[in-house]
């Protein structure tokens, strides 16, 4: 039983994603697990599996070198810890975010949790945004061989309270329908199945979601993979590789001998496999065994095949939003101008830009809703706090950068503590410290 006939079962929902939608997502997804629906062992197509090198990619740009303050009294500095703890895995949640479109941070009293799209529907937009889901929690008794469900519903209600509500099910296997269960005799037992908070802004989870509009539903909120529109350029990189590699494979020098000449004393060497011959060997009978001698040297098209599929990493780059030519083999070929190098350029930049913007709103949302944990758990007390997103320079070079911020230190525009703190690993406290010691903080 999937997550939409539970959602509607019990809680008389309906929603999530069209099945148009809902193949095109499952498609990409197998795509970046290295399983697309293209590879054809018997005709010798496999796939090196670009789906997941260009999200990667994405990944890694988005989250280069970024750094997320929190600031303020004690609320702050908890929120800090938090948000802390993401550091570590943050890239590959953008990554899972470029590869399905959508994932959701969903935030609890000590942490965060990434939400994959086949764990939550969204139930409710308002301006692109969402602001209802309901998100699939799963657990499974060893002892009692039973498997729970559990639904998590948030939504805005008519008055503006905040509710979220859980109902369970309980089954003899994770995909029957099961039989709706109270939450005290579930793992869950202790959670209230409702809460409504009074004076919410936005939700209690933050979305990411790639940037680019959903031309397959357009009216949905959910994003579509970093490398949707690509999936025919990837179909046809698999098969072009598939063919050069195929053909090294196969590029075995043959020779081709009368049986009459690999004899000894009248008796043959042995069969083909003993003699370890090459594969599509062909018998060639001549006239005598003086003319049964040939040699077989395949030419290698690698240079040829290496341009096919180098034009098909440009074409798969750009729809995925990189510049044209980031994707080689080997290196960018060609000459062009300066201009036109800028130009290639600030496209990568504005993939990564906005990625990071949407990454930036969802982060945003996530601390938002810890704060209202906080709050509603009196955690910690009450306080304001700023937050700061910092993003490393695609193009970062850090010797560069280290000789900049130096010289803003002996022109007097930034203070010596602070290079020492972002350049050669003191805390602010040691920085200062050592700052005043050597006579001047500047």
């Amino acid at each position: 039983m999937d997550l939409k006939e539970r959602a509607r079962e019990l809680y008389g929902l309906e929603a999530g994603p069209g099945s148009g939608l809902e193949r095109v997502l499952r498609r990409c997804a197998d795509a970046y697990r290295g399983a697309p629906d293209w590879v054809d062992r018997e005709a010798g197509i496999g796939t090196v599996n670009y789906a997941k090198a260009v999200c990667s990619e994405a990944a890694r740009l988005t989250t280069l070198a970024v750094r997320i303050g929190v600031s303020g009294g004690e609320r702050a500095r908890w929120l800090q810890e938090q948000i802390d703890g993401l550091y570590y895995q943050l890239r590959h949640w953008v990554e899972l975010g470029c590869a399905w479109g959508t994932v959701i941070f969903k935030a609890r009293e000590d942490g965060v949790d990434l939400v994959g799209p086949d764990r939550f529907l969204i139930t409710a937009a308002e301006g692109g945004r969402a602001t209802g889901a309901v998100f699939q929690d799963r657990a499974y008794d060893r002892e009692r061989e039973r498997y729970y469900t559990r639904l998590e519903y948030h939504r805005f209600l008519p008055d503006g309270q905040y509710a979220v509500s859980n109902r369970c099910t309980v089954g003899g296997s994770p995909y029957d329908r099961g039989r709706e269960v109270a939450i005290e005799a579930t793992p869950w037992v202790g959670l209230a199945e409702e809460t409504r908070i009074q004076g919410l802004r936005r939700p209690l989870f933050g979305v990411f979601r790639t940037p680019e509009g959903n031309n397959v539903e357009p009216g949905s909120p959910l994003g579509l993979p970093l490398f949707a529109g690509a999936m025919g350029e990837l179909r046809d990189l698999d098969a072009a590789y598939s063919r050069n590699a195929g053909e090294i494979y196969d590029s075995q020098r043959i020779s081709l001998v009368d049986e009459r000449l690999t004899e000894q004393t009248g008796a043959p060497l042995g069969r083909r496999r003993e003699m370890k011959l090459p594969r599509f060997v062909r018998r060639v009978f001549g006239a005598g065994p003086e003319e049964y001698y040939r040699e077989i040297d395949p030419a290698l098209h690698t240079q040829e095949r290496l341009a096919g599929i180098n034009a098909l990493l440009g074409q798969i780059g750009y729809k995925c939003g990189f510049s044209n030519g980031y994707f080689v083999f080997n290196e960018r070929s060609g000459l062009v101008t300066a201009t036109q190098v800028e130009a290639d350029d600030r496209r990568t930049v504005q993939l990564v830009k906005d990625l990071r913007d949407k990454l930036e709103d969802a982060l945003t949302g996530v601390i938002y809703a810890l704060d209202a944990f906080a709050q509603a758990g009196h955690i910690t007390p009450p306080g304001a706090y700023e937050t700061v997103f910092d993003f490393g320079d695609v193009t970062y070079n850090r010797e560069e950068d280290r000789a900049r911020w130096y010289g803003y230190v002996a022109d007097g525009r930034a203070p010596f503590w602070y290079y020492l703190t972002r350049f050669e690993g003191y805390s602010q406290q040691e920085a200062k410290a050592l700052a005043g010691e050597g006579g001047e903080e500047r």
